[in-house]
């Protein structure tokens, strides 16, 4: 290959979350990218795809990969278009980049994973990732209105479109949403944007343990109310207690909008909590800055360090209400292990972030997947550093409409080239 403008170095391999290549390359064109990609396939060379690169521990058994692919310095906004609230931008620009070129505009991208400062766009959308506010602006999948993606043998693709109304063909978007880069390298992409809201605020409402209960009555009435949360967040009292210093159940209640507006939802909110409840309202900067903290609080394969006690994540997708069960059955885990657990109302979807020795951990872990599972529902491991990944499946056990994933793989990578075994099923 022609590495001329391409930035290239030799790494170590020895890394607690392997997922990673020998050689890293950097290119900064689309053009180099299909040209690293369509050598690689030609070759049998298998790549590993990475932005951030936050996301090493998320899936994956393979001890190593010939190359790193690394987007991290193809970024930078190609089209905004202010009138239309779209814009298309690379797949390496973080997070914080994007917001930050946004809000020039008054407008923003309303997503809000973990670590925007690491976090790009690209893996964001290749992972599929969402925040607490979720619950009311959806995950990535709902915000894209387009790619452009480069398929194993180098062939660059266009999928939907850079205007919202678009409803010709296959919605192709999804098909590479959310499939960890294994069925192609994501290198633009097109998103519906929001105006930025003239006012917000957080109530924070907090209950004794053996109180729970009153919070669920208060979840179900805003769920059954005419007032809007942009996010309905259940907080365990280990991590309440790291937010706020109140070791009790919490609950997290965020409106965006209009003051006035958001006024009269604070005390709807108000009248509405149960007696014993302890309500703390914050707002504007102080509200901002809260949810700031609030996503740098877990682990990723940037901070967890080499040494220390074994972190991990565990993603748990639910029933509405049974985050509450859910989380209330993991308080009877061994107390050897710390469990700092939120869950969104109205999505089901929950992190958990457990610390301890690795024995421990691994039966923290096979215990929450096996109270998810008794509830119809499932449990990843978003975030493992490699010997775990090794003693368990990040993804569980297969569902039985797996044959489709496996035959889209074969069919749009029939030589393994890009991420083989990241995702479900080791495909």
């Amino acid at each position: 290959m022609n590495m001329k403008g391409i930035s290239e170095q030799d790494v170590s391999l020895k890394d607690k979350f392997a997922n990673k290549g020998a050689k890293v390359l950097k290119p900064t064109t689309e053009a180099e990218i299909s040209e690293i990609v369509r050598e690689a396939d030609e070759e049998n060379i298998n790549l590993t795809i990475e932005s951030g690169g936050t996301k090493r521990g998320y899936g994956g058994v393979k001890t190593a990969y010939d190359w790193t692919l690394s987007l991290s310095d193809y970024k930078g906004v190609v089209e905004h278009n202010v009138g239309d609230m779209t814009v298309t931008v690379r797949a390496g620009t973080t997070i914080t980049e994007l917001q930050n070129f946004l809000r020039q505009h008054n407008q923003m991208v309303s997503i809000d994973p973990d670590w925007p400062d690491q976090a790009t766009i690209g893996g964001v959308i290749a992972s599929n990732e969402s925040g607490c506010k979720r619950l009311k602006y959806g995950s990535a999948r709902d915000l894209v209105i387009g790619l452009r993606v480069v398929y194993p043998n180098g062939e660059i693709i266009r999928t939907g479109a850079k205007v919202v109304k678009n409803v010709a063909g296959y919605d192709m978007n999804k098909l590479f949403i959310g499939a960890m880069g294994t069925l192609g390298v994501i290198t633009e992409i097109t998103m519906k944007l929001r105006p930025i809201p003239k006012y917000e605020s957080l109530l924070q409402v907090s209950v004794p343990e053996e109180k729970m209960d009153e919070l669920k009555t208060l979840a179900v009435a805003i769920q059954d109310s005419v007032i809007e949360p942009v996010s309905l967040e259940l907080v365990n009292p280990n991590l309440s207690k790291k937010l706020t210093g109140r070791e009790e159940y919490m609950l997290l209640v965020a409106f965006e909008d209009v003051e006035k507006s958001v006024r009269y939802q604070e005390e709807w909110v108000e009248n509405h909590k149960s007696e014993s409840a302890f309500i703390q309202v914050i707002r504007q900067d102080k509200a901002r800055e809260f949810w700031r903290t609030f996503s740098t609080l877990a682990p990723n394969s940037l901070t967890d360090g080499q040494t220390g006690s074994i972190q991990a994540i565990l993603k748990i997708g639910s029933k509405n209400m049974d985050v509450f069960q859910i989380m209330k059955d993991s308080g009877t885990i061994t107390s050897s292990v710390s469990i700092e657990a939120h869950g969104g109302m109205g999505h089901g979807i929950s992190q958990y972030t457990l610390a301890g020795e690795e024995a421990e951990v691994l039966e923290a872990i096979r215990v929450l997947r096996k109270i998810a599972e008794s509830k119809k529902g499932y449990a990843i491991g978003k975030h493992l550093p490699y010997k775990l990944r090794k003693e368990i499946d990040a993804w569980g056990e297969k569902t039985s409409s797996f044959f489709l994933f496996e035959g889209i793989k074969q069919k749009v990578d029939p030589r393994n080239t890009l991420n083989h075994q990241r995702f479900i099923g080791g495909i």
